[in-house]
């Protein structure tokens, strides 16, 4: 056989057996890109789908209404007083599932102030502002008196007829509450006799007792009389504004020394401070009120016009009578006039409520 030939014909069959082998080796590839593609949409179509369900989740915000946890019966002929604004939204809370979530925006709300006087020229509060936590409300008391809201104002008599058991009985009281409020919520505390002021200025009255200055932060502001011990008014256009204070661990123990150094003064004056207080920017949704004096004139009437001015702008107002009999009708007044709860302390400390709330 011709050598060249059989060489050729070796090579020839070397080559289709290669040939052989990639096409095999092709046809199995192909298969396992197949199947790998089959296996794949198989795990798609075939694998279930987890769908989560969105669930209503809602947020019950502190309302000013609820200061009045423990209610009394209201008779049918007077009728309530409307409620603070953040109390018109009340949240429903619900554990079912539901299709569609709603979220909870976060909304600021300003009210409008009450100005007081005819000036523009206020002084500061005794605190810086600044808070560290966001409260659900005050939750303390006073005088068994049930205090749960986010604005909060005690308006404290501090006269001179206040000494004794009944100035021992305040400070303590007053104490106790400041020191049981919540982180986060907005408070301040408004003295009164004759003048009034922003708890921690410095107060004095002349010896003839026709002038009174309030002092706070180089600012002074001065208060006159006729003479007799009911008829203070703001000298001017100077009227000393009451700034809240964001409560932390720090302003309290700030607002409960305040409490403990604060000398008495001579006088009493119900209007005045109360006007303080409803011109803080924004209202209060509570004021608490204290006093052991009645002032001229008729005091139901004078509580009825104040309690028209809270309900305006949304205020609540709680009132104490420190052992004054007289003082009860006008306290009870106000208090009924705007939703609020009225007590008397009895000698020895008693605290008892009253009223139809």
């Amino acid at each position: 056989m011709n050598p060249l030939k059989s060489e050729i014909e070796k090579q020839e069959r070397t080559i289709r057996k290669k040939q052989r082998r990639e096409s095999i080796v092709s046809m199995i590839a192909a298969m396992l890109g197949v199947f790998l593609v089959m296996l794949l949409l198989s795990l798609v179509l075939l694998s279930p789908i987890a769908k989560e369900t969105p669930v209503i989740v809602s947020y019950q915000g502190p309302v000013a209404d609820e200061t009045r946890l423990e209610k009394k019966e209201v008779s049918q002929s007077r009728a309530k007083p409307s409620a603070p604004a953040s109390a018109s939204t009340r949240a429903i809370a619900a554990d079912v599932a539901s299709p569609v979530s709603i979220p909870v925006p976060d909304i600021e709300v300003t009210e409008p102030t009450l100005e007081f006087g005819s000036g523009d020229d206020f002084g500061d509060g005794w605190g810086s502002g600044d808070g560290d936590g966001f409260g659900a409300g005050g939750g303390t008391t006073f005088f068994n008196q049930k205090i749960k809201a986010e604005r909060i104002v005690f308006v404290i008599d501090y006269s001179l007829s206040m000494r004794g058991e009944r100035e021992e009985l305040m400070r303590k009281e007053l104490e106790k509450s400041v020191e049981g409020l919540t982180p986060g919520i907005n408070f301040q505390m408004i003295f009164f006799a004759g003048p009034a002021w922003v708890a921690g200025s410095e107060v004095t009255v002349t010896n003839n007792r026709k002038k009174g200055l309030v002092e706070l932060k180089g600012r002074t502001f001065e208060w006159t009389s006729p003479g007799g011990a009911h008829d203070w008014k703001p000298a001017g256009r100077k009227v000393q504004r009451a700034d809240w204070i964001t409560c932390d661990r720090t302003k309290m123990e700030r607002a409960r020394n305040t409490v403990r150094k604060t000398g008495l003064v001579w006088g009493t004056n119900w209007e005045n401070p109360l006007r303080i207080a409803l011109a803080m920017d924004p209202a209060p949704q509570l004021i608490v009120f204290m006093t052991d004096g009645v002032v001229d004139g008729d005091m139901v009437k004078l509580a009825r016009r104040i309690g028209k001015e809270a309900v305006a702008k949304g205020t609540i107002v709680n009132t104490i009578a420190m052992m004054e009999p007289k003082a009860e009708d006008g306290l009870l007044a106000l208090a009924e006039a705007t939703g609020g709860e009225f007590t008397v302390v009895k000698k020895g400390g008693k605290a008892v409520r009253k009223g139809s709330k």
